[in-house]
């Protein structure tokens, strides 16, 4: 659904159902280069970003992020382009190019007898996993400091063959995690419920991946009256996560289904445990029509049922987790029907704390219809010396002339943890991203 059908529909749904407490304001420090979705822009459409931590200069460390068509760019903490990455041509006349949808980092992965930190990126036009090494010696020396190290032979992820690729219920969501020396990727499917955990493998000094386990999250959902309930969507198409990211100290993932809600899905042993809905979005039970004319689902706010969460606005997107001391910290979930981002707490039952949005400010504008986003609890150097948040930003501005861009927005995390009544945590210190064990 588009974005501004998205915001449309939540916005009409508020007006029943009462809006809930405004989120408090926060403001970016650093934003990336626009980018534009169209020939002259090379169909460059930022969606999904990670950060790297430089080993022994965390001031250098960088962010990746995707631009689908248009692959890749990587970028220095004060937001300068410092690689672009084309994604793969299509291989036949008939084929899909490739299309670069999320991306995530893994430390220390074993690659041809060297520990090799890796960039993981869902490649949803060729249904892959896409692999790139990190060379901090070229972070240090100012070279491009990505290179493809994806092992040829690389299946699809979900189609059964070539033909099944090209109709593009492919990869999609990706989050990484690594459990000693051994790194995994959790995939979703473009318009499936289905999720995926492979195993990265060293293939001669090439990366490829093999699957470890499949889940399949509900489509349709029982209400408390009795009646079942599926949400909206294009006709043949079910309730897709894109969103996700694991915590990586306790092996959880979470998961945004769009247009249902916030999963925690525990990872034991490297397999899928059952899943836990932890939030519902706002729409979650609203009856509705499909507007065939329009392509568009049209919410009956006049007999919601109430059954719907108060913290989330379709659709659910970016996922982000903070950590911090004995298991503390913080989920962070994109409600991108209201341009906000609501807080639970790590612990426990994930318990709501509340919701933030990164609005105008002094060096960038604010955050609007965000995908993608991440979050660093470590020092990176003086310009962020408590950590850093990055928000895809749907809405870039100024625009250019009738060129609507896009880019990513850097947050400095005190500035968001400072901004509550009561200040979220700020810990740089127990947790590192490089701890794999």
């Amino acid at each position: 659904m588009s974005a501004s059908a998205v915001t449309a529909l939540a916005a009409a749904f508020l007006l029943v159902s009462g809006a809930p407490a405004q989120p408090v304001p926060v403001t970016a420090r650093v934003e990336t280069p626009a980018v534009y979705d169209d020939e002259a822009g090379g169909n460059a459409d930022a969606d999904d970003p990670a950060v790297w931590v430089d080993p022994t200069s965390p001031g250098r460390s960088i962010v990746i992020g995707t631009l689908k068509e248009a692959g890749l760019d990587v970028y220095g903490l004060d937001g300068r382009r410092l690689q672009h990455i084309a994604a793969p041509a299509a291989p036949g006349e008939d084929a899909a190019p490739g299309r670069f949808n999320n991306v995530d980092v893994v430390y220390g992965f074993e690659l041809n007898g060297r520990k090799t930190d890796l960039a993981l990126v869902s490649d949803r036009g060729r249904d892959r996993i896409r692999a790139f090494a990190i060379d901090p010696a070229a972070v240090a020396a100012g070279r491009p400091p990505l290179k493809d190290v994806t092992a040829a032979d690389v299946r699809p992820v979900f189609a059964a063959d070539e033909g099944e690729v090209d109709d593009q219920r492919t990869a999609y969501g990706l989050a990484a995690f690594s459990d000693d020396e051994d790194a995994y990727v959790v995939v979703s499917r473009r318009e499936e419920t289905r999720l995926r955990l492979l195993e990265l493998e060293d293939r001669g000094g090439r990366v490829g991946y093999r699957t470890k386990d499949t889940l399949d999250l509900p489509a349709a959902f029982g209400l408390p009256d009795g009646t079942r309930w599926a949400p909206c969507a294009d006709p043949g198409e079910l309730p897709q996560v894109e969103g996700m990211a694991v915590d990586q100290e306790e092996h959880v993932l979470y998961a945004a289904q769009e247009a249902v809600g916030l999963w925690r899905i525990d990872l034991d042993d490297e397999e899928f445990d059952t899943p836990e809905m932890i939030d519902r979005v706002r729409e979650y039970g609203t009856p509705w029509t499909y507007d065939t004319a329009e392509e568009e689902c049209v919410l009956d706010t006049a007999h919601d049922p109430g059954f719907g969460g108060r913290h989330l606005s379709a659709d659910a997107e970016g996922v982000a987790v903070y950590h911090a001391a004995n298991g503390a910290g913080y989920v962070l979930a994109s409600s991108q029907g209201d341009n906000a981002f609501a807080v639970y707490g790590r612990e426990g039952g994930n318990q709501y704390i509340g919701s933030f949005a990164v609005t105008d400010g002094p060096a960038t504008d604010g955050v609007q219809h965000s995908d993608g986003s991440t979050v660093v609890n470590v020092p990176l150097g003086r310009s962020f010396p408590n950590g850093l948040l990055i928000t895809h930003d749907g809405e870039a501005a100024p625009a250019d002339g009738d060129r609507e861009g896009t880019n990513f927005k850097f947050t400095p995390w005190d500035s968001v943890a400072t901004a509550f009544p009561e200040p979220l945590t700020i810990d740089t210190g127990s947790f590192d991203p490089r701890d794999t064990d």
